[in-house]
């Protein structure tokens, strides 16, 4: 990172601006932000590790990212991507590449276990943190900077993408690569007082550019997009200062990152990658609602008050001030940055909660300003509208994840125990507390209490309840249940109806995923295992009948398929190949 920011004016510059008392609670956050490296990892480990190691596969991202990544592992072809015996032509290469080296470094050789494929994800998660600092560094006080950061690590939203073996908490810190070094070429075009950015700083930037395109292809490069469009349209047509970008330097460099696997994996799939990525994939998902994923515009709004907990508590707040000072550059340009992301994600017609991630750090930037602004004793008349509405979406967010650890074993495990009530209950009343000195107007107070609510909650939720709610990890139980019935010389077992991709990541790669019908001709050929569900048992059964094969129910489970919102009934059989195709006829 460079030091580059690091003696520039506090932000905002006209008083009253963010200010740290001379309080325990601001001498606490000044240690903290001295020791911003030391003490964001410890909170983001803190956080994100019991969910990295306890939960199981998840469908169905994480597991096809997750056994993709694996099968190049076993094949030793890094270029092209496939799951099971299938091409996997939708996202680049970058992600399969960090899980498949974090595996083969922390597995030991061994590819079945989960976490391994998640370690990315975690750093991934804790760079883009350590980069929202580094990012609000440049303009503001190093408790700024913290907070911002801490509101990062802390929300919801990082939290579960940390967690799990996908592309956003690495497409993140590439997006905030990018975007702090986009932040600091616009800063000093308006300030002729700003150093500009070293070399170094500027071809990181492009670096964290080529490397986002490479996890997620174009949508980092459409953030910094959007952000210097709606900038160029603001400043009334100004653009010269994107020369400060150096991208005579930038661009080859970009190419010279993404060009080798990009010509390829485009001689080895024989074009087929771009013709899915791009034109399945990613136009699809402009065009349409791709996989029952879309929605209207309004959908992020609507769930940021989760998303976004506990730093929710800020961000509205902030956000009307920063409205309010637009004129500042540094304003100017956040707000370009949030405004212009988000919308162009809330026009995207397919919608996941985490597609709006890259627009976070510039609220969380705000909303820590807001945090360490010293309240105005004669308030704007829309200021405490504003302040109670963030109260109310507090109380919100904190209800909602106290009551997941124990509503949710209720609905789908055995039930909930003391151990659970206790810690939910720990967990609400460090947020009630946060609440309470929200209102008393102690925001520093406030954020590191919410801080210790969320270190009681998450962990609560990913350790200890998730491992109750038998009835959503079908995978898991029929992964054990196959295992169970398995016998020496069995074939790889046959999935009809209940074909999820975590199956194959817990099975193997040979793993038959299949329909009834298919499932039925494997076993009078093959015989072994067959896993069937119950909406493909009469084809599979009626296909048994046709050519008189044998297949004898042996097990069965009930459980609730969350990929898809129903209720699952498998049952496990035992086949006996009734073919015999080893000896020709004749001999």
């Amino acid at each position: 990172m460079s030091d580059e920011g690091q003696t520039a004016p506090d932000w905002p510059a006209r008083p009253p601006g963010p200010a740290v008392p001379a309080t325990r609670a601001g001498r606490t956050l000044t240690f903290l932000a001295r020791y911003w490296w030391a003490s964001l990892t410890v909170i983001c480990l803190a956080l994100w590790t019991p969910g990295v190691l306890s939960l199981p596969p998840l469908d169905r991202d994480e597991s096809r990212f997750a056994q993709s990544s694996r099968q190049m592992l076993e094949s030793g072809n890094f270029i092209d991507i496939r799951f099971g015996h299938v091409p996997r032509y939708k996202k680049p290469v970058g992600i399969y590449w960090l899980q498949a080296a974090a595996t083969a470094i922390a597995g030991h050789g061994d590819l079945t276990h989960i976490w391994t494929y998640r370690l990315p994800s975690l750093i991934g998660g804790l760079i883009a943190v350590l980069l929202c600092f580094w990012t609000a560094r440049a303009v503001a006080l190093p408790e700024v900077s913290w907070l911002a950061a801490a509101f990062m690590a802390t929300s919801v939203l990082l939290t579960a993408e940390s967690t799990i073996a996908t592309t956003d908490a690495v497409q993140l810190a590439c997006a905030l690569g990018a975007m702090g070094a986009l932040f600091r070429v616009y800063l000093a075009s308006r300030d002729p007082e700003r150093p500009a950015p070293t070399n170094l700083t500027l071809m990181l930037g492009w670096t964290a550019l080529a490397l986002g395109t490479l996890i997620k292809g174009p949508v980092v490069l459409g953030v910094c997009a959007v952000t210097i469009v709606a900038l160029i349209a603001w400043d009334r047509g100004a653009w010269r200062w994107l020369a400060g970008l150096k991208p005579l330097y930038g661009i080859p460099l970009t190419l010279l990152i993404v060009a080798p696997w990009a010509i390829a994996i485009y001689v080895q799939s024989k074009g087929a990658f771009f013709q899915q990525s791009l034109g399945d994939d990613f136009a699809a998902k402009l065009a349409n609602g791709q996989e029952s994923h879309g929605a209207w515009p309004g959908y992020y709004l609507a769930l940021v008050t989760i998303t976004f907990w506990p730093a929710i508590l800020f961000v509205v707040p902030g956000l009307g001030d920063a409205i309010r000072r637009h004129r500042d550059p540094v304003v100017h340009f956040l707000l370009a940055w949030a405004g212009a992301s988000w919308l162009m994600f809330e026009l995207v017609p397919t919608k996941l909660p985490h597609y709006v991630l890259p627009a976070y750090p510039a609220l969380a930037i705000l909303a820590a300003a807001w945090a360490l602004t010293p309240r105005d004793p004669n308030p704007r008349p829309w200021q405490p509208p504003l302040t109670w509405l963030a109260a109310v979406q507090f109380l919100i967010g904190l209800a909602a994840l106290a009551a997941a650890p124990i509503i949710a074993p209720r609905l789908y495990g055995g039930g909930v125990d003391w151990q659970l009530i206790a810690v939910a209950a720990a967990g609400a009343l460090f947020g009630l507390v946060a609440f309470i000195l929200y209102l008393r107007r102690s925001a520093i107070l406030a954020t590191l209490v919410a801080t210790l609510a969320v270190l009681a909650l998450y962990p609560a939720i990913t350790t200890l309840a998730a491992p109750r709610l038998d009835q959503i990890w079908v995978s898991p139980r029929a992964a054990d249940l196959i295992a169970s019935h398995h016998q020496p010389g069995d074939p790889p077992p046959a999935l009809a109806g209940y074909t999820e991709p975590s199956m194959m990541f817990l099975l193997g790669t040979e793993t038959r995923l299949t329909d009834g019908g298919g499932a039925a001709e494997i076993g009078v050929q093959e015989g072994g295992l067959a896993l069937i569900e119950d909406r493909e048992r009469p084809a599979f059964l009626a296909h048994l009948a046709e050519v008189e094969g044998d297949a004898t129910p042996i097990d069965a489970l009930d459980g609730f398929n969350y990929s898809r919102g129903k209720k699952v009934h498998l049952t496990l059989y035992r086949m006996t190949a009734t073919r015999d195709f080893g000896v020709p006829p004749g001999e």
